[in-house]
């Protein structure tokens, strides 16, 4: 279908939209602070994902990794992925006793245009941000 002044309105499938992101994740540049992939490197579905967060310098993240589990479930990308860190952080939008990430702005005005690269680089943002950037943090290593 056509819409006026000639731009069509195609949605990409589920699935060529993961396979597109899983070849941008696997590519393995990480200088924006993020990488991501499947957890599951056979999993068809592209459902199970991994993320990871490298803190930034100047911070009470800097010199750590964060490891994270992402599930885009069946009506991903028009419903946001479930994310939950399993490296213990403090955090606003996450949940201190499970880590699952709740209240990211992202993720409640989720758009089906954002990406897991856009919520892992969010969730960087977060840590970057003047209410967390100096905020207490669990001892290095510790898990949910």
């Amino acid at each position: 279908m056509m819409r006026p002044g000639g731009s069509s309105d195609v949605r990409v499938p589920r699935s060529f939209r993961l396979l597109d992101e899983l070849e941008k994740g696997q590519k393995g540049d990480a200088s924006s602070g993020v990488s991501w992939g499947l957890s599951i490197p056979d999993d068809i579905t592209l459902t199970h994902w991994n993320g990871t967060i490298f803190g930034t310098q100047g911070s009470v993240f800097e010199n750590r990794i964060y490891c994270l589990t992402i599930t885009a479930g069946p009506k991903y990308p028009d419903q946001p992925p479930v994310v939950k860190f399993d490296t213990k952080i403090n955090l606003q939008c996450v949940d201190p006793a499970t880590g699952a990430v709740g209240r990211l702005p992202m993720l409640a005005s989720w758009s089906r245009e954002f990406t897991i690269e856009d919520v892992l680089k969010g969730l960087r943002k977060e840590m970057n941000a003047p209410n967390n950037r100096k905020s207490p943090q669990p001892p290095e290593g510790a898990s949910y």
